[in-house]
């Protein structure tokens, strides 16, 4: 009688042990892909990261060069650098206070202007505007964004300037020069801090509205519902609900649009009227950090009045980094207290 082995596959010893061939191979392109995943993801990871790094390196970098070049000036005339109201290339004097206060004048100032509008815009679009006409309007207002500076600056000459001159300084000086408050007084140059805050406010206008608008959109529409459901009128209703649920972002927009007229320069140095003084009129002409170094940066001859610009620009630098943390800061702080209401 003969005996047959049977050879099973899958059985240790012998000579049939060990998967088949086709699963062998399966696993090995199974772990070939793993781990080429791996090395990609470890590619992806290491270049994002080197790019998230290289923002605040150059940043850094930036902060460095200016800081550096700025620093002859820093260091000759020391603080009164930003208190000092001289400016005078030819005996070598220089003093920041007039353009950092025309500066900060002329960016509150439009911001007075533009931000009631920007945000009775972003209301009307988001709550009342029928649907067949708030696209067109939301393209035209985020349209005034696509403009460029210097045509601004132009309207402004051959528009802005004359009518200020004419009918509104006037009015404003007679009927708002009470009680000795010199905001509108003085002679109507037209070229003054008022045009270049109206300017700025025009500017500054589509960026607060955009972003508002979009943050009111983004109110659950239950917020709305429920404000309704408790009685309350459609505008009591906005007021009480929707725009405090949606006050970060709002608050948000209006930084970037300060932002955007810190740094703003043709429109402003073509309207502001480039005088280095301070004065409380805006009648009168003033002068802005960034209209300072476009108007002089291609007549500096001397180190030190290249130097002093530098330091301009540095001190520009710095209150843009201060007025955007502070931004941050506040819309931490909203976002913080509708969390803890909320919870």
């Amino acid at each position: 009688m003969t005996s047959t082995t049977i050879e099973r596959p899958g059985r240790t010893g012998g000579p049939g042990t060990g998967p088949p061939a086709s699963t062998s191979a399966r696993r090995g392109r199974f772990r070939v892909r793993i781990t080429g995943s791996a090395i990609g993801d470890r590619v992806y990871g290491a270049a994002v990261t080197a790019f998230a790094i290289c923002v605040p390196l150059l940043l850094l970098l930036i902060a460095i060069e200016i800081a550096s070049a700025g620093w002859p000036a820093f260091r000759r005339f020391g603080f009164s650098f930003l208190t000092s109201s001289a400016w005078d290339p030819v005996k070598g004097t220089f003093g920041a206070a007039p353009a950092i206060y025309g500066t900060l004048v002329s960016s509150l100032l439009a911001l007075l202007l533009a931000t009631p509008l920007a945000l009775g815009v972003a209301v009307f679009l988001s709550e009342f505007a029928p649907r067949a006409i708030r696209q067109p309007v939301a393209f035209l207002v985020d349209l005034l964004a696509a403009i460029p500076s210097v045509v601004y600056g132009l309207w402004g000459i051959f528009v802005l300037v004359p009518v200020l001159r004419s009918p509104v300084m006037p009015f404003l000086r007679d009927t708002l020069h009470l009680g000795g408050i010199p905001l509108f007084s003085g002679p109507a140059y037209g070229p003054s801090m008022l045009a270049a805050g109206v300017i700025l406010a025009i500017m500054i206008l589509p960026y607060i509205s955009s972003v508002s608008r979009e943050v009111l959109l983004a109110v659950p529409r239950s917020q709305r519902e429920a404000a309704l459901a408790l009685g309350a009128t459609r505008w009591e209703t906005i007021s009480g609900a929707v725009i405090p649920f949606a006050k970060s972002g709002i608050i948000g927009g209006i930084i970037l649009g300060l932002g955007r007229a810190l740094g703003e320069t043709m429109a402003v140095t073509m309207l502001i009227g480039n005088r280095p003084q301070i004065s409380a009129s805006l009648f009168a002409p003033g002068y802005t950090m960034a209209s300072l170094i476009a108007n002089e940066f291609s007549e500096a001859s001397g180190d030190l009045h290249l130097s002093a610009l530098m330091a301009v620009g540095f001190t520009l630098f710095v209150i843009t980094l201060i007025v955007n943390g502070i931004a941050r800061w506040l819309v931490w702080q909203v976002s913080r207290s509708a969390g803890g209401r909320a919870g």
